[in-house]
């Protein structure tokens, strides 16, 4: 807390700490203080955190001082999600703080959202919610509204769960009714979560008509849960 009140003049030993302490629990707290301070000119060393430290917690507090840099943040934690040495854990962590950066960097996240990477554009429109909900911002709407049909089932399955979380039951009743059948059971799973989670009721006699014709059984259990539920 002291360091982080110093301000910018820690950053380069916190810098250094972080990248080659032998002790793991003075790394953890480089990458929180660096969180406080929030500035840009750490963000090489939390990457190299982020991809290269062994211990999951310095992984985590890296990204999470990325995000508090704001907009700034974005591209690093888009090419984590391209590089093809990060693991699963590594490119989760950078999906959930292009979330946590939100509304501070609006137009970068819309711009990855149109992507030709598909891994960047299913993070992308995960993390379009503040825009969508706090900003009101059209531009996002209109890019949720297209990742529904996108070729990627990944990017159309992050749509229908951000339709679910957003609570706008009208709004997007008519865009989730269709996703019921989509040719992926991963998204046809999303979307009836998504109504059960709005309390869409005028859903279930849909829900019952496509869990008649519905052939895997593990999506078939998602549509009997929203049909209790929604009953």
């Amino acid at each position: 807390e002291s360091l982080g009140v110093v301000g910018k003049a820690a950053v380069l030993p916190l810098c250094r700490a972080l990248a080659s302490h032998g002790n793991v629990t003075v790394r953890r707290a480089a990458a929180k203080t660096l969180t406080l301070i929030g500035d840009p000119k750490a963000i090489p060393a939390l990457v190299k955190a982020l991809l290269e430290d062994p211990d999951p917690v310095v992984q985590g507090s890296a990204v999470g001082a990325i995000a508090a840099v704001g907009a700034e943040g974005v591209a690093p934690l888009l090419e984590v999600l391209v590089n093809p040495a990060a693991s699963s854990m590594q490119m989760g962590l950078a999906s959930w703080g292009l979330a946590f950066v939100g509304a501070q960097a609006a137009d970068a996240l819309k711009i990855a959202a149109q992507s030709n990477n598909q891994k960047i554009r299913t993070a992308a429109i995960a993390a379009l919610g503040d825009q969508i909900q706090a900003l009101e911002d059209s531009q996002a709407r209109n890019l949720l509204v297209d990742a529904l049909a996108d070729s990627c089932q990944e990017v159309r399955a992050e749509a229908a769960t951000l339709l679910g979380k957003l609570n706008e039951p009208e709004w997007a009743y008519p865009l989730l009714i269709p996703k019921l059948t989509d040719s992926s059971d991963q998204v046809r799973k999303n979307a009836a979560l998504s109504l059960m989670k709005l309390e869409a009721a005028e859903a279930i006699p849909r829900l019952q008509e496509c869990l008649a014709i519905e052939g895997d059984p593990s999506v078939q259990a998602i549509f009997k849960l929203a049909i209790n539920q929604l009953g």
